[in-house]
């Protein structure tokens, strides 16, 4: 891999320039997966799909984006950085305009499947376009932050924009504003070149087998991963055989890997306890994440609320994201990460906590400080995780940049998968303990339950005459309240095992710090000279 180009300083004006087009093309990448993520349900009605065939949509996206951007890094060295750039936005552009022509579920699947490939080049272009306008000894400090930052906040954005897109022309709308970003993305790109290292032939064919079966290895538990929670592990068996082929693919890689003498991914090296440590961290850390982007919204939803309801809200988690954006940017050097991380951990285990007690009376204002303490912490524990990392990389050489690639997007790309449906999976199973239980109490010997069965079926009065009838709709209207309690009940328990992991997190931190302390304290001084 061919070494970075050369700083060039940039006249104010236009190092805000290339920070702008950044932050253009990091939210038009955002959109393109997190506008299906918020919307599930509200596209079932334009495609006439159920909500398990629309989660077919994010699946069919993750499938090429969680390991595209591995064989991307080596493309951009072969063919040069410029040549990337403007093939990687065209390509962008026209899968995203594809979208506006989709009007059933086939076809949306095609166009998502090709638009997640057309956008992993899109995330790592962001990136380049930050760091673009610092020097080398702020890049992963203010560069790496705010790069991060904005990669961030992308789910909120999509929520808060989606009702109004929604309204104008339903599936089309929410693509309307992703296709304008992308001509956009695409001037600002032709207009604002990135400083290119010289062209190096880096591809091996070895690297595109490799690739094919690592693809394919993602690819699949992604798929599976995504599914899992709304077809049901054990209901649909497809999920263990698509789980099973990504394993067996990524131990076909593996063996290639390990036999070649310039492999496209270091396994040694990722398997070294250092790197096992880093990304252990960055993967506990998006699955607690989960708590936000799956639980918060999810609890609403239950409730009864849509995105519009919660807009102030999602107002708040944005602008506690960007503050605390702006302060990781100001506050990380060298050494400083543990600390961040402190504070990150217990920003999270403080919002959970507060989440934990909700009710079925709770609104969004409610979580405007938990949310946005969640929030807050989501964005100050990446960047200084992921400085340290690349630093860490890049003393090694830049070949070792492409092995800590694959480690960030297993992390993010597929770890967001992972988290979501690990915490899908929790409340289910949580909801059906409780409403057993619920539905142990609930009897007609009981007067208590027998006299709210009685007001319930008297709000039909005025339309149902037989009493009959009328019990039998109070009946069913306490058993849906009950199974929303239950849900409610399911919700909390989620929120606080995020706690409990959070804690756990923070104490082996405090034990790692207390011990680095406690040998260097014993190390012998150094002889003097």
């Amino acid at each position: 891999m061919p070494a970075p180009a050369p700083y060039v300083r940039k006249p104010p004006a236009m190092m805000a320039l290339y920070m702008l087009a950044s932050t253009l093309i990091a939210a038009t990448q955002g959109l393109g997966l997190n506008l299906i993520t918020a919307n599930l349900y509200q596209l079932q009605g334009p495609l006439g799909a159920t909500v398990n065939e629309t989660v077919w949509l994010s699946a069919a996206y993750l499938a090429p984006n969680v390991s595209l951007t591995l064989l991307l890094t080596k493309l951009r060295a072969q063919f040069g950085l410029r040549n990337f750039a403007e093939w990687a936005i065209a390509g962008f552009v026209t899968v995203t305009l594809l979208h506006l022509f989709v009007d059933d579920l086939q076809s949306a699947l095609v166009v998502r499947f090709f638009a997640g490939a057309a956008a992993s080049p899109m995330s790592s272009l962001a990136f380049l376009y930050m760091l673009e306008s610092f020097p080398p000894e702020k890049k992963l400090s203010i560069g790496m932050s705010l790069a991060l930052t904005n990669t961030a906040i992308a789910p909120t954005l999509a929520r808060l924009i989606s009702p109004s897109l929604l309204d104008i022309d339903d599936w089309n709308g929410l693509f309307m504003l992703e296709t304008a970003m992308a001509l956009m993305s695409f001037c600002a790109i032709r207009l604002l070149p990135l400083n290119s290292p010289p062209k190096t032939p880096v591809i091996e064919t070895l690297d595109i087998v490799s690739y094919v079966f690592i693809a394919l290895g993602l690819g699949c538990i992604a798929i599976g991963m995504t599914l899992g929670p709304f077809d049901w592990w054990f209901e649909a068996p497809w999920i263990g055989w698509a789980l099973a082929a990504g394993a067996l693919s990524l131990t076909i890689a593996a063996v290639i890997e390990l036999n070649r003498t310039n492999p496209l991914v270091d396994l040694r090296w990722i398997t070294s306890k250092e790197v096992l440590h880093f990304a252990g961290v960055i993967l506990l850390f998006r699955l607690l994440l989960s708590e936000q982007t799956s639980g918060a919204s999810g609890f609403f939803q239950v409730i009864g609320l849509r995105n519009e309801q919660m807009v102030v809200l999602y107002l708040v988690m944005l602008g506690s994201g960007v503050t605390a954006g702006l302060v990781c940017a100001s506050i990380l050097k060298p050494g400083r990460a543990p600390y961040i991380h402190i504070v990150a951990l217990l920003f999270l285990i403080t919002g959970a906590l507060m989440d934990a007690r909700a009710t079925s009376l709770t609104r969004p204002e409610q979580m405007y400080l938990s949310q946005g303490l969640i929030s807050a912490a989501g964005v100050l524990f990446l960047p200084p995780a992921m400085a340290q990392g690349f630093a860490s990389a890049m003393k090694k050489g830049m070949n070792y940049i492409l092995s800590f690639l694959i480690i960030f997007l297993t992390t993010q790309a597929l770890g967001g998968a992972i988290g979501s449906s690990l915490f899908r999976t929790f409340v289910t199973i949580r909801e059906k303990f409780h409403s057993s239980q619920i539905a142990e109490n609930i009897t007609l010997a009981d007067p208590i339950v027998a006299a709210r069965i009685a007001v319930l079926g008297n709000s039909y009065r005025a339309t149902i005459a037989d009493p009959v009838l009328r019990q039998a709709e109070g009946l069913a209207l306490l058993g849906s309240q009950a199974t929303r309690e239950a849900n409610i009940l399911a919700y909390n328990d989620a929120f606080l095992m995020t706690a409990v992991l959070a804690a756990m997190g923070l104490a082996f931190l405090l034990l790692h710090l207390a011990f680095n302390g406690l040998r260097a304290r014993l190390a012998p001084a150094p002889a003097s000279a």
